[in-house]
C-alpha cells in the first residue's frame, strides 16, 4: 500500500497530480500512474509500509528511511513530517488548487482574500459590488462574458472591496486583476 505523508493512496485515483513545497523550498512534481510513482518526471521505485499510526517505513534506492507524521492540517494540504529525526514542512496543492491559484482566488478560506483575477479573456457585462462593499463567500462580484457565455464572478471569501481594476463594458485578458479588497 502506497502512502504520501500520511494519506493512503488507494483512496486517491489513480493517476494523482501533486505540486509539493519541502520546507518552502522549489516545488517537486509528484505523480502516480499506474504503479510507477514519478517525482518530477523521473520514475522512483518506493516501498512504503505503515508501521503505527503515523509511523512509516519507506525504501527507496536501496536506502531505509522512517517517517512520522507528526501534524497534519488537511484543510491547508500541510504536513509536518520527521524523517530520521529531522522535521520537515511539507505542503500540498492539487490541479484544482493550481488553477485556483493561477485565478487569483486561494482554495483554503483561512487565507485572506486579496484580489480576484480573471480566468480567461473576455468582456465585462456587469460590476455588481462597489469600493467599501463587504462580500461573504458565493456573493456575486462580476459578470464577465467570454465565448458567448455570461460567467458569473463570485467571492472565493470573506473580504472588503478595496478598488475594482476595470469598468463595465471593458475587455480584459487572462489573470488581469479585476478587484482588489
Amino acid at each position: 500500500m502506497l502512502y504520501i505523508c500520511g494519506v493512503h493512496l488507494t483512496n486517491i485515483p489513480i493517476g494523482f497530480m501533486y505540486q509539493a513545497k519541502v520546507n518552502n523550498s522549489e516545488s517537486l512534481t509528484l505523480e502516480q500512474k499506474g504503479d510507477n510513482f514519478f517525482i518530477n518526471g523521473q520514475e522512483y521505485e518506493i516501498d512504503i509500509s505503515e508501521i503505527s499510526s503515523g509511523y512509516f517505513h519507506l525504501i527507496t534506492e536501496s536506502k531505509s528511511v522512517t517517517a512520522e507524521v507528526v501534524n497534519v492540517d488537511r484543510k491547508a494540504k500541510e504536513f509536518e513530517i520527521k524523517v530520521n529525526g529531522e522535521i520537515h514542512h511539507v505542503s500540498l496543492k492539487n490541479k484544482m488548487d493550481l488553477l485556483l491559484d493561477e485565478m487569483g482566488i486561494s482554495s483554503t478560506d483561512d487565507n485572506a482574500l486579496s484580489e480576484i483575477k480573471a480566468p480567461m479573456p473576455g468582456l465585462i457585462l456587469d460590476i455588481l459590488i462597489e469600493p467599501g462593499q463587504t462580500v461573504q463567500k458565493g456573493d456575486q462580484l462580476m459578470v464577465l462574458e467570454a465565448m458567448k457565455m455570461e460567467n458569473v464572478l463570485k467571492a472565493p471569501g470573506e473580504g472588503v472591496v478595496k478598488s475594482i481594476e476595470v469598468n463595465k463594458g471593458q475587455s480584459v485578458e487572462k489573470n488581469q486583476v479585476l478587484i482588489n479588497f
